[in-house]
């Protein structure tokens, strides 16, 4: 893998991890209702979570679902299952003052697993692994998933503040409600290109 690669690699990690999708709105909703630093197992649940998603895809569970197509199927329904449930629980977040008994944020292993039902997780997966990575050596692999993790954190934590910073402004509980069925109406309409296929 060359020097050039990498820095596109790099560029692809950081604009695929900065742009819209189901962790960032996941994040946004988290910071606005339970504060940055509670929201930092998520945050990390994210990043290391799919570098270990693409390690594994690229060392070779891809293979395994060339194999068998049906899983592409199963993966996809869990996928909305999953994601619609997401919403609701988003739609229905308690104001910030009431979340120690109304709601915890998405935990460090709830987070890295949402990774294996996410549908721009495995889009991101993919191109890194067929544009990027290749036939390359295994460590230029570990390499590339590294590089994600470390690309990654400073994108969601974007996100998590940007939510946070939105705490002042959703201190009445009506517009706290629309945020949350805004976020969970968005987190639906990621679906879109996943039920397009």
């Amino acid at each position: 893998m060359t020097f050039e690669t990498l820095t596109a690699l790099a560029i692809f990690a950081f604009v695929s991890s900065a742009t819209p999708g189901p962790n960032n709105l996941m994040l946004m909703a988290s910071g606005a209702n339970f504060g940055f630093l509670r929201t930092i197992p998520h945050m990390l649940g994210i990043s290391i979570g799919f570098m270990v998603m693409l390690f594994s895809v690229g060392a070779g569970l891809v293979q395994i679902f060339d194999r068998y197509p049906v899983i592409y199927d199963i993966l996809k329904v869990g996928s909305v299952i999953y994601m619609l449930w997401l919403a609701w629980k988003i739609a229905h977040a308690a104001p910030v003052t009431k979340n120690a008994e109304a709601g915890a944020p998405m935990t460090f292993l709830q987070a890295a697993a949402f990774q294996w039902v996410n549908p721009k997780a495995w889009a991101m997966a993919l191109t890194a692994i067929t544009v990027y990575v290749g036939d390359a050596a295994m460590i230029w692999l570990g390499v590339g998933a590294l590089m994600f993790a470390i690309v990654n954190l400073p994108s969601v934590s974007m996100w998590t503040i940007a939510g946070q910073q939105l705490q002042r402004f959703l201190t009445n509980p009506r517009r706290l409600r629309a945020y949350n069925w805004t976020m969970a109406a968005l987190l639906i309409a990621s679906l879109y290109p996943v039920l397009q296929t």
